[in-house]
This record gives structure tokens, C-alpha cells and sequence, in this order.
């Protein structure tokens, strides 16, 4: 029977009415389909067809609606998992997760999905998931009624997205993980693996559940999230292995809580798993969105036009995120546990066989050492004397001026350069959203370089230094600042028989049309980088010593400018060795250059500059040539 609008005035909101009433018909359909064994096939072929179209942009569907199609296609076969499979989702997560570590070892913390020339390797694995989909269909497992239906509950879809959140930013990436205790990420590689992986083991699931039956079934939940919470703020405010231990074992309660998020259907019950999975999807985004403002505060505009009476409430929301990345992890890990505190039954975790015990420790161990193997530090080539070069480059989080993320073309600008030590700002060490890849780790291996980082912003943010020339020290301070938080990293190197004190900073962004407070903090700034610098020189005085500064003009265009300085002109720069690409300029104040990318150079003979014009970041990378003798 088809439906009038009754008069004009009411033809629009009827008309949108019917959409969305077409809408709900196609989602209630596509759930619908979770119905039938068939379902679990069909869900196979489609993302193994989704992923291949991300891979291959060159069949002419943008990669973009590829990944739309891999993530809606990945949910449905989630929720026919659920449906019919549920005691085997859990394995399904966390081999998903192990093998993604391995993964990501060997392309040193890359995933290889995003390196050039994937497309084969994907078009291989689309089809081995076609072949084994086939082959589960053709010959089921044979499973209990209790173990094949399942369905997720509310609090599963709560749970489902606040412990994928927590897997991704921080607990299942060894190298977020690293940055955040400050520990080494080549021990943390195996020790991430075991913790992940160790839940597969029957052993270890009859010993979980024989820990969490020692409290009554009314507050296991609550004693689940409180270990899991501490093991996350000892880890995130403990610096070196204590640290990264509590992070080490508050992944091996995330990973035995895949088991809590399902549970067996009932005869004749309700199964909304798909509506369920839409709310995961939503709270995984929330979770997102937060994390990316305990980052972006300090960019948050203020909302013009008809949206301007949200500037009350949304904006210092927003801003108000700084200093919050704990906050956020500990929300998440309260999500995560509610399917923990609302259940009252025990978890899935199964008994087993002592055979079996032992083989599933065996392949772990195989595992841990792969990880070790994949994860090991590559031999840098040391610096054997000659022309010493140092340059500064502001990597922009790996993004250039169009927000193109290219680490190949970062790499071949830093080794076209020729620098030995290279001076690194707007670094991360596994954010979400420069796809968990530690940039300075990377980067380094990618040159041949030993790197040291300096995180000025949540443990994953800051500054860092590539050399290969001998590094025997570093640290660092933070700066006080109103927009993002930085600071001021120090790094010794031992070329010779003197060492060399660099200083590396990034002074923040100064916008056109703000206020002179943010000129007068940024003028704040270069006073506390100048104290500390000159305080560490007076009493040191024995040592070489290279200051770097870097900041940003009002108009955020720059210009690099490498400094000689001596005892009779210290501020005055000699024009013959400054470098700027075309069209490049910065200032301060209008009537006043400034330097917005720049090398401060004391007690040394400056050989020559360049400006290495390259696209890769929307900063250029500038080089000096020293003489150390």
C-alpha cells in the first residue's frame, strides 16, 4: 500500500520519513540474514571482496568506499560469528591481534597494508579466506547448541567497543606502549605477544577462572576493572620496566576479557547481536573522538554562523581534554568491563586436555620468539669523522600541507640530505590516528639510525633526534604553554674526544589575528629554552654545544635559517648561510622576521646550509655542514 503525504507542507518531512523508513527495512534485512548457516559463507566472500577492493585502488573504486566496505562488511560477519560460532569470536580476536603484532614487527611498527606493493599479498590472502570460508561451510565444526548460538547484549556492544579501543590506542601496540613507560621496545614486542596470547592456552583460562571464583559473582566485575585500572595508571605514570610490566599484564586481563562479551542464546530468545554491534561502533567512536582531542585542544576553534551559541559549551569542552589521555583509558576500561559487572555467570574460558595445554604453549613460544626475531634493532652505520651534518626537520605527524601521510618520502628527504643527525618535531609514537606507527622508530631504521624521542604530549607526542653518531645521553623538560603542550629535548653525542650537546624544541604554532598573549607565551617559551640551554653550558663548559629552535610565524608559513653565533654577536645571523625555499617567510610581529625552522650554532665553523625542497611534510628540512675541529 503506498503512503501520501496529505498535503504540501508536510511533503518534505514525509518524504524523509520514507528514507529512513527504507533505511531501517535494508538494516533489518541485512540482520536478517545472520539467520541462516549461509550467512557465515556470504560474510566470508564479502570481506574478503571488501578488502581486496581497498588494496587494489587501481580497479577503479576509490579506497575510501573500499574501507566503508571492509568495515560494514567486517561487522556482519562479527555478528554471524556471534550467531552462530560464538564460543570460537574470542580465538578469532585475539589471533586477529597476535598476528597483527607480528605483523607490524617486521614492518617496524608499519602495518604492511599500508606499504606500496601490498595488492598481491592481499589479493593471496583474500583468497585463502575464500578457500577456508568454503571449507567451514562444506564441513561445519561440530559444535554444542550452547556453543554455536550466541548473542551479544548491550553491555557486550559497551564492552565490544571500549576494549577495542583499548587494544588499539594502547594496550596491544608495543610501541605506544613503550613510549608510554618509557621502556625498550624490543623487549616489549615478546612480552605483548605472550600476554596477548596466553589466554589460548586451557591452562591459563582454568587458572583465570579459578583467580576470579575466589569473589563472589556480585563484585567479580567490579574486582575485574579495578586490576585492570590499576595495571593502567601504574603503566601509563611509572616510568621503565615497572611501568611497563603493569602495561604487560593489564594486556593479559584485556585479553581474557574477549570471553565476557558473548554469551549463549537462550531457546526462543531475542537476538538483537546487530543492533548491538551499531552501539560498539559508537562508543568505539566516542572513544576516537576523545582520544584525538587529548592531542588537538590547543586547535580548537571557536564555531562562527549559526552554530555560534555552541561556543559556551562545546568549545571548552573540547579544549578541556588536555592532560585528560589517562581519563580517557580509564573511561575505556570501565566500558570494557561491563559486560564483566553485568554478567553472573562464569566466563567461557574452557578446560583442557594437559596435551593440548602443552602444544598451545609450545606455539606461543614459537610466537614470542618470532616477535623477538621480527622486533630485533638493525646495526647502524657509525660516523667515522669528516664534514659533520645536522639538520632540523618538522615532520608535521607524518602529514604534508594536503594531510597525505607518506613516511617513504620523509625517509629519502632525510638520506638525500646526507645529515648525520637529524633533529625531529611533531613526532608520534603510536597515535591512533597516524595508524599506531612509531615515526621516529621507523624512520630511524628505515635511515640507519639510532634514535632518541622525548614525549612532550601524552607519552606519544613530542620531539626526537636521529643520529649515527654515538648518543651517550639524553633527556628532557617541558615548557610551560597555553596552546600544545612542548618542550625542550637534550641529547649528547660522542663524535670524538669532545661531546656534543644538541637542544631540540618546537615552539608551537602563532595563528594570524590571535591575540598578543599567544606572542608574549611564545616569547615565554624561548626564554625558558634559552635558560635551561645556557644554565647546562655554564656548567659544562668543556662541551661543544648546538642549540635548535623551531617556531612558527602568524601568517604558519616558515623559512629555515641556520645561526652562527660568537661571544661579540650572539643574535645576529649571517645572511650568506641562510636558506629558505621560494616563497617562504615567517614573522613574529609584522615589522619583524623571525625563524620558524632554525639551527642555533655555538662554537662552531659553519661550512654551508641548504634547504632540502621536499613535499613530504608542509616543513622543509634544513641542513647545516660543520666543521668539528
Amino acid at each position: 500500500m503506498t503512503r501520501t503525504c496529505p498535503d504540501s507542507y508536510r511533503r518534505r518531512s514525509c518524504n524523509r520519513a520514507g528514507r529512513l523508513r527504507d533505511r531501517l527495512r535494508a538494516a533489518t534485512a541485512g540482520v536478517g540474514l545472520g539467520r541462516w548457516r549461509s550467512s557465515l559463507l556470504l560474510a566470508g566472500l564479502a570481506v574478503a571482496g571488501a578488502r581486496l577492493v581497498m588494496a587494489l585502488p587501481s580497479a577503479g573504486i576509490s579506497p575510501a568506499i573500499g574501507a566503508y566496505l571492509t568495515v560494514g562488511t567486517g561487522l556482519f560477519w562479527v555478528a554471524t560469528f556471534v550467531r552462530h560460532r560464538q564460543i570460537h569470536l574470542p580465538y578469532a580476536f585475539v589471533i586477529g591481534f597476535t598476528v597483527d603484532r607480528l605483523l607490524r614487527a617486521a614492518g617496524n611498527t608499519l602495518d604492511p597494508s599500508l606499504s606500496t606493493g601490498y595488492g598481491s599479498a592481499q589479493i593471496v590472502l583474500s583468497a585463502l579466506l575464500v578457500v577456508v570460508t568454503a571449507a567451514n561451510f562444506i564441513r561445519p565444526p561440530s559444535l554444542s547448541l550452547e556453543d554455536s548460538r550466541g548473542l551479544f547484549t548491550l553491555w557486550g556492544g559497551f564492552g565490544l567497543g571500549g576494549l577495542l579501543f583499548l587494544q588499539l590506542a594502547l594496550l596491544a601496540s608495543p610501541n605506544a606502549s613503550a613510549a608510554r613507560s618509557a621502556y625498550d621496545y624490543t623487549i616489549l614486542v615478546p612480552a605483548l605477544i605472550a600476554a596477548t596470547a596466553l589466554p589460548l592456552v586451557p591452562a591459563v583460562q582454568r587458572a583465570a577462572r579459578g583467580v576470579v571464583s575466589l569473589f563472589d559473582a556480585s563484585v567479580q566485575g567490579w574486582v575485574w576493572m579495578l586490576v585492570l585500572a590499576l595495571f593502567l595508571v601504574v603503566g601509563t605514570r611509572v616510568q621503565g620496566a615497572v611501568g611497563a610490566g603493569a602495561l604487560v599484564a593489564a594486556q593479559f586481563v584485556a585479553s581474557l576479557t574477549w570471553w565476557w562479551l558473548v554469551r549463549p542464546q537462550a531457546e526462543k530468545e531475542r537476538n538483537a547481536s546487530g543492533l548491538w554491534m551499531l552501539v560498539a561502533v559508537v562508543v568505539f567512536g566516542l572513544f576516537v573522538v576523545m582520544d584525538l582531542f587529548t592531542f588537538e585542544y590547543a586547535y580548537v576553534r571557536e564555531l562562527s554562523g549559526q552554530f555560534a551559541f555552541l561556543n559556551r559549551v562545546v568549545t571548552p569542552l573540547l579544549r578541556g581534554f588536555r592532560g585528560l589521555g589517562l581519563a580517557v583509558l580509564i573511561v575505556g576500561v570501565v566500558t570494557a568491563s561491563l559486560p564483566v559487572i553485568a554478567s553472573r555467570r562464569r566466563a567461557a574460558w574452557r578446560d583442557g586436555s594437559v596435551v593440548s595445554s602443552l602444544v598451545s604453549l609450545l606455539v606461543v613460544g614459537v610466537l614470542i620468539v618470532l616477535g623477538a626475531f621480527l622486533s630485533r634493532p638493525p646495526v647502524v652505520e657509525p660516523y667515522e669523522g669528516g664534514e659533520f651534518r645536522i639538520g632540523t626537520y618538522n615532520i608535521h605527524a607524518g602529514y604534508n600541507e594536503f594531510f597525505h601521510s607518506d613516511l617513504e618520502s620523509l625517509a629519502r628527504t632525510i638520506q638525500q640530505s646526507g645529515a648525520n643527525v637529524v633533529l625531529l618535531q611533531e613526532v608520534e609514537a603510536g597515535r591512533l590516528t597516524s595508524f599506531g606507527v612509531d615515526q621516529t622508530l621507523w624512520l630511524a631504521r628505515k635511515v640507519g639510525m639510532d634514535r632518541r624521542f622525548y614525549a612532550t604530549n601524552e607519552g606519544l607526542q613530542g620531539l626526537a633526534v636521529l643520529s649515527n653518531v654515538e648518543i651517550v645521553f639524553d633527556d628532557g623538560v617541558p615548557l610551560t604553554s597555553e596552546g600544545q603542550q612542548t618542550g625542550l629535548q637534550r641529547v649528547v653525542l660522542q663524535p670524538d674526544d669532545r661531546p656534543i650537546t644538541l637542544y631540540n624544541t618546537w615552539l608551537g604554532v602563532l595563528l594570524e589575528g590571535v591575540g598578543d598573549d599567544v606572542a608574549e607565551q611564545e616569547q615565554d617559551q624561548v626564554r625558558q629554552a634559552q635558560r635551561d640551554s645556557v644554565d647546562h653550558a655554564r656548567s659544562r663548559r668543556r662541551q661543544h654545544r648546538l642549540v635548535r629552535a623551531d617556531r612558527r610565524g602568524r601568517d604558519v608559513q616558515q623559512r629555515a635559517i641556520v645561526r652562527p653565533h660568537s661571544a661579540d654577536a650572539p643574535n645576529k645571523p649571517d645572511r650568506s648561510l641562510c636558506g629558505s625555499a621560494a616563497g617562504d617567510k615567517s614573522h613574529v610581529r609584522p615589522d619583524e622576521p623571525a625563524c620558524a625552522a632554525g639551527l642555533l650554532v655555538h662554537e662552531f665553523a659553519a661550512l654551508g646550509a641548504v634547504v632540502i625542497d621536499s613535499s613530504a611534510s608542509d616543513h622543509r628540512l634544513a641542513v647545516v655542514s660543520l666543521a668539528l675541529r
